[in-house]
């Protein structure tokens, strides 16, 4: 019988223990992540199998994050937490635009990895009519229950596809026809910009902004005047700006 704790952090739901976790990956249970111990060995392999032929991320780590996640209980080596929201394809989003009639308005996130920001991020989406969220496997915060309960359950409505590589993803969003806007400081002023055709949204990491080829792969840059002593806002605060910028051009 899986072991569900409630209680830990944002009340993410835990799958502890290696049977409990290995059952849920037969079952194919909605799992966002499975934390797996550094020492290996036993089942451990055969998880860390199924999980990859389900596209599900393992993360290895020590022993004391996992007795710290399960709170004390019999982890066995491995703790999976479940997902919040299914994953779904670029072109689901791709086709989203295509059923509306409008053109196309997604947000990709590079390596956005507090989950208060991600949720804050789809929330804003989900009130500015974005088709949806694209975020990286790895570096990247995930659909868990912090990013519902952040998101005020916006991540239950807006699509969310996880890509292996940002980069090349924006390049086939480029051979769909979608314009891609980067933020960077160096860009031009975002009021200056028409953003009323198909629109993909980049919002850069919180410390370090976006990575440098996707960077170069932007087709614009896209900047915030900023007239006080503080150089960068909150990623989910930009992102808000430029959602909004992009509705208000489109009316």
């Amino acid at each position: 019988m899986a072991y569900y704790n409630d209680n830990f952090k944002e009340e993410k739901s835990l799958i502890i223990g290696r049977n409990p976790v290995i059952e849920a990956l037969k079952a194919k249970k909605n799992i966002d992540t499975i934390y797996v111990s550094k020492e290996g060995g036993g089942s451990i392999g055969l998880i860390c199998k199924m999980a990859k032929e389900q596209g599900i991320v393992v993360k290895n780590v020590d022993d004391k994050k996992l007795s710290q996640m399960s709170e004390g209980g019999a982890h066995q080596g491995v703790v999976a937490i479940g997902g919040v929201a299914e994953y779904v394809s670029v072109d689901d989003i791709l086709n989203i635009s295509k059923e509306k009639g409008t053109p196309p308005f997604i947000i990709v996130c590079d390596d956005i990895e507090d989950p208060h920001n991600l949720g804050a991020i789809i929330r804003t989406c989900e009130a500015g009519g974005a088709d949806g969220v694209i975020i990286p496997k790895r570096h990247s915060a995930t659909l868990n229950f912090t990013v519902n309960k952040t998101s005020a359950g916006a991540a239950s409505w807006v699509p969310v596809a996880r890509v292996p590589n940002i980069a090349s993803t924006i390049d086939y969003l480029k051979e769909n026809g979608v314009w891609v806007y980067g933020t960077d400081a160096a860009g031009e002023d975002y009021s200056t910009v028409d953003m009323k055709g198909a629109v993909a949204l980049v919002i850069g990491s919180e410390g370090k902004g976006m990575s440098r080829l996707v960077r170069e792969k932007c087709d614009y840059l896209l900047s915030l005047k900023m007239k006080g002593k503080v150089t960068s806002l909150n990623a989910s605060v930009a992102a808000g700006i430029f959602i909004y910028e992009v509705v208000r051009q489109r009316g």
